[in-house]
């Protein structure tokens, strides 16, 4: 049925899709009757796909990825599909329009978006009441950036004004260095400002008594040497985990013709074609860190062979986005249920 739906979803452009569905989405929550329904047929109630990090306890390990509801305003009817947590933004101090549309692109051939949003939002104290008032209990996370128009060698402060602002709503933090569609933005990532921003976060978070974990979201495009440089950053900084992967830059291998790929141009790319490149950065991560540093893995993932894959490359957690889009509102239970027949996330964390 979701395939018929999507074929016709498909056809109008993606930014005008996601607000009419989402919206409608909205308005069947706030109908008592539409709301029990879409829980009884969504919701996964599975205590073995419980665990707890950062004494936060996941539900499940299935969570949608931030740029799905970049100012946390469906929170309560996305929870009802059957999420383990929800990450909202990526938000910035102000808010801001992002980059010129048309921007965010279909690839259906690939299972495939691309997208160049640019950090559109309305910003991050416009977002937190939104997540205080949030009526479900779902575990919420906060994806942090830097206004487009704030300097590199300024950046350190608009981190800080959105930890601040998002400090009480949230359960925690994921610093966001790695999308491509802000100018400059993955410069970030080098040793010596990735370092200084995160103890900055670190201290601020310390003299709140240390209560929010803070992750760090990468890019898939980092080379083995620059992830060597992330672990040690990690570890430098008590980093509690990362989240890996962002989209990539990179086009290669796409069924889309190559002229098509060409003229929607720049922007990041994500989905299946990405599945690969973050299994194996989850991996590596995992296996050079001796499975110190907590994993969410995001790239690629529509099903619960997908999840397993990235659960037995070193992920505690996974997420979705563009699995969401193409496979439908029931990919979190289709998942879940698939790592309940299969066994492998209660036999994975009986062994932890």
């Amino acid at each position: 049925m979701y395939k018929l739906i999507r074929s016709i979803l498909f056809k109008v452009d993606p930014e005008v899709v996601h607000t009419w569905v989402m919206g409608r989405l909205k308005t069947a929550y706030n109908i008592p009757m539409l709301r029990r329904w879409m829980i009884k047929r969504y919701a996964v109630d599975e205590p073995s796909l419980s665990q707890t990090l950062w004494g936060i306890t996941f539900p499940n390990p299935v969570g949608l990825a931030a740029g799905f509801d970049k100012n946390a305003e469906y929170i309560d009817p996305l929870a009802c599909l059957g999420f383990g947590f929800i990450e909202v933004g990526t938000v910035t101090p102000r808010g801001q329009s992002g980059n010129p549309k048309p921007r965010m692109f279909r690839l259906p051939a690939d299972g495939a978006l691309i997208n160049r949003m640019g950090f559109n939002n309305k910003g991050a104290n416009s977002a937190a009441p939104r997540i205080r008032r949030r009526q479900e209990k779902v575990v919420v996370g906060g994806n942090i950036g830097k206004n487009k128009d704030t300097p590199n060698d300024r950046a350190d402060h608009d981190y800080e004004l959105c930890f601040e602002y998002l400090y009480k709503a949230v359960d925690y933090f994921v610093v966001n260095v790695s999308s491509p569609n802000t100018p400059g933005l993955r410069a970030l990532q080098e040793k010596e400002p990735l370092t200084n921003l995160l103890m900055n976060l670190q201290r601020i978070n310390n003299e709140k008594g240390g209560s929010k974990p803070i992750l760090l979201k990468i890019a898939p495009d980092l080379t083995n040497e620059q992830l060597d440089d992330i672990i040690d950053i990690v570890r430098t900084t008590g980093l509690h985990g990362i989240v890996a992967t962002n989209t990539t830059i990179n086009r290669d291998g796409l069924h889309t013709p190559t002229g098509q790929i060409e003229s929607i141009g720049a922007g990041g790319l994500s989905g299946l074609p990405l599945k690969q490149r973050s299994t194996e950065v989850v991996r590596y991560i995992h296996e050079r860190s001796h499975g110190q540093i907590p994993i969410i893995a995001v790239g690629g993932i529509f099903t619960a062979e997908d999840a397993i894959e990235k659960l037995e490359a070193g992920a505690s957690l996974v997420q979705v986005y563009t699995g969401f889009i193409y496979q439908g509102p029931s990919i979190a239970k289709e998942i879940c249920d698939g790592l309940i027949r299969n066994g492998h996330f209660a036999k994975r964390t009986s062994k932890h």
